[in-house]
């Protein structure tokens, strides 16, 4: 489990010093083991330059794969922890990058309200945020709307936030006081794939401008960490939420903020054949609370 730990933790972050700091080992420990993983697998596993780190085909599906396998256990141990101190009940929650930190208030709200369950925070990530929801291995995730699944049930908004364009600071764009939608047009925005919900991935990843002009598709990125290396390069640009102005504050990207971009709205999902009382108790609790951003752009609306 370590060893997967650290594949996982090396496939987001694509950098071998950050792994180790991270997971708080040494730097030659991340080598050992994934060095070790590429010979019993039997082939490479990441790429190396001295300028980056990528994933190869097989790198990636196996990352998939792993994660998947990973929160399922993960949650399973939790559950299990949780039994053994008699606390009862857990409630694991599906979080996107720095959102855990965005929302921290209704989360301790929820916490404050029920000292008697347990909250657990596990990652998810936007190439395949309904994957964890409904394989069983987060109770609620939190996504961005909308969503328009027959499976799902969506809770209230908690947070919005105005966009931003993520660009390379040697694009044009980033010298813009401004942007607009209209300004994307002959340009390529980061692909997510199509694991998730096609209409889902257009509210950030629209293919068209407001007058019908093309915007491309560029590089296919899982992660948030994918897809700032692949801005920084200067092969693509993405539309990224205000949070991300503070919490991915990156040398050679600029935030860009738009004139007419659109405002971004999340909501707690949760597989309706599995609501419980918890799970109600959590939508009503962080659905009561309005949810500022954190830059001051307003409150969320319901």
């Amino acid at each position: 489990m370590r060893d997967i730990e650290i594949f996982l933790t090396l496939a987001e972050e694509l950098h071998f010093g950050r792994t180790a700091t991270r997971l708080h080992i040494s730097q030659s420990r991340v080598s050992h083991a994934i060095k070790k993983q590429e010979r019993r697998i039997g082939a490479p596993l990441f790429t190396r330059t001295s300028r980056a780190v990528a994933l190869t085909p097989i790198g990636a599906q196996l990352r998939d794969e792993l994660r998947r396998g990973s929160l399922l256990i993960e949650s399973a141990v939790a559950r299990a922890r949780s039994a053994a101190r008699g606390m009862g009940e857990v409630l694991t929650v599906g979080i996107m990058g720095a959102l855990g930190h965005v929302i921290a208030s209704p989360l301790r709200a929820f916490a404050d309200a029920y000292p008697g369950i347990e909250l657990v925070l596990r990652e998810a990530h936007f190439a395949d945020p309904l994957g964890p929801v409904r394989a069983g291995a987060v109770d609620v995730q939190l996504v961005w709307l909308p969503l328009r699944e027959p499976d799902l049930t969506v809770g209230p908004v908690v947070l919005a936030e105005p966009m931003r364009l993520a660009v390379a600071n040697t694009d044009e764009l980033a010298t813009r006081a401004t942007i607009s939608l209209e300004d994307l047009g002959m340009r390529s925005l980061c692909d997510i794939g199509t694991v998730a919900p096609g209409y889902w991935a257009d509210e950030l990843i629209p293919p068209r401008t407001p007058s019908g002009r093309p915007i491309g598709r560029g590089p296919c990125v899982h992660t948030f960490q994918e897809m700032l290396a692949t801005i920084a390069t200067g092969r693509a640009v993405a539309l990224v939420q205000e949070h991300c102005v503070h919490y991915y504050a990156r040398p050679g990207i600029a935030y860009v903020p738009m004139s007419d971009g659109p405002r971004c709205r999340w909501a707690f999902v949760w597989r309706t054949d599995a609501e419980n009382a918890v799970i109600r108790a959590f939508g009503a609790v962080t659905g009561a609370l309005d949810v500022a951003s954190p830059v001051g752009g307003g409150q969320g609306s319901r």
